[in-house]
């Protein structure tokens, strides 16, 4: 007889009441994968082959199994908390030893502004140009900008609008063609602000004034100086004709050029000059309805500074300014494995690639087979808590089943030995 089977029963559970303990302690850990203690029978052949009839000679742990299964996705409020929701892996480095791999998205900015782990380790993407365009290619470690985002002059303005078909003409028979203090002198105006070269606003107000039938006058003034003409006598910039339906005018047909003078002000600066401006008016109309602006944009903006970093679900990192602009600050790259079971764990949530795991699949979330990030939210760990508790009591019966049979064996003999 042999001690041999329970023994092996007894050194085997022991080792999958481990395995079951650590997954109990990571069943709060971000990140974390439940592993799963895998085992194999063990019999014993003579040189020529087995017997007739072979009896095994125990148990043995043949190897364990991570589970790389999706867990829960828990939202945290925090941006830089990242989850990935799909196949994939963040890469992080200390910047001299290999590159590892994990899942736990716990990531905070360090003062050189470099994206880190708890580990210190850097999170590596694309990084992007000062136009916020990525730049893809080896992968390298992420850092934020710190300096703000420098103005932009304004380069074209779009107007759509509706001016009232029913209107009277306001146009002045005699003196000059406008007074802009004088409301009856034109129809409608509204407002728009365009930057210069330094950043610094400059508030434009344009009045509609209708001259005769399907045709109106446009006048400008920067900060109130008249674009066109004289303070005495004002310029229209341009005259809008329009087709007797009311549609999009017949002139002018294309942007036109608005060449915006040096002006001062409402703090008592000086403005600069902001030539070549192209004034789309193209998508105006004039139906029998009231004046109303339903859009107007240009541009150019103010300068700013950092207020924030958003991450988007395909890892573009965007910083956001206060002047409102938001640019590209660089993507995220993960990585995939054929065989994720292969990863060499390492501790701290991170494993590296293995002969086993074979190449890492590098790209972007959201493209391919590669899962989406979410951000203010961490990927909890895969660990079924109450499942685990139901394998621990199993583990122990077991356990206690291979002491019983151990202790049978010495029973049967001790009978043996105390024969006469």
């Amino acid at each position: 007889m042999s001690f041999q089977q329970g023994l092996s029963g007894l050194n085997a559970t022991a080792k999958s009441l481990e395995v079951i303990g650590n997954n109990i302690a990571n069943a709060a850990t971000p990140g974390a994968k439940a592993a799963r203690a895998e085992f194999s029978d063990v019999y014993a052949a003579a040189l020529n082959g087995a017997g007739a009839n072979p009896i095994g000679i125990g148990v043995n742990l043949a190897a364990v199994s991570q589970q790389f299964t999706q867990g829960n996705i828990l939202t945290t409020e925090n941006p830089m908390d990242l989850a990935i929701n799909g196949n994939g892996f963040f890469q992080v480095t200390d910047g001299s030893n290999p590159v590892t791999y994990t899942r736990n998205g716990q990531f905070k900015i360090d003062r050189d502004g470099y994206i880190i782990n708890n580990q210190l380790q850097r999170l590596l993407g694309y990084p992007a140009d000062g136009t916020g365009a990525i730049q893809p290619g080896a992968a390298r470690a992420l850092q934020l900008p710190t300096s703000g985002i420098n103005p932009q002059v304004t380069t074209g303005i779009d107007m759509e609008f509706n001016l009232d078909s029913r209107a009277g003409t306001t146009a002045p028979t005699s003196g000059p063609q406008i007074d802009f203090t004088d409301p009856s002198t034109y129809n409608n105006a509204t407002s728009l602000n365009v930057y210069d070269q330094r950043g610094q606003d400059v508030a434009l107000t344009f009045y509609f004034q209708k001259s005769a039938t399907d045709t109106w006058n446009v006048f400008v003034t920067a900060n109130g100086t008249t674009v066109g003409g004289t303070t005495a006598a004002p310029t229209p910039i341009t005259t809008m004709t329009f087709p007797a339906s009311g549609a999009a005018p017949t002139a002018p047909a294309a942007p036109i050029a608005l060449n915006v003078p040096a002006s001062t002000n409402a703090a008592g600066a000086a403005t600069l000059p902001i030539p070549g401006i192209q004034l789309d008016l193209t998508s105006a109309t004039q139906f029998g309805t009231g004046f109303g602006v339903t859009d107007m944009s240009q541009d150019g903006f103010a300068p700013g500074q950092l207020n924030s970093i958003a991450i988007e679900s395909n890892g573009i990192v965007m910083a956001r300014y206060s002047n409102g602009q938001s640019r590209p600050a660089g993507q995220i790259e993960i990585a995939s494995f054929r065989n994720p079971q292969g990863l060499q764990p390492l501790g701290g949530n991170a494993w590296s690639r293995s002969f086993t795991s074979g190449d890492p699949v590098l790209g972007t979330p959201g493209t391919g087979n590669f899962g989406v990030l979410q951000s203010g939210a961490l990927e909890e760990s895969n660990v079924d808590l109450t499942g685990e508790l139901v394998n621990m009591i199993t583990a122990q019966r077991i356990y206690q089943a291979n002491a019983q049979t151990i202790k049978t064996i010495d029973q049967t003999m001790q009978t043996l030995v105390n024969m006469r």
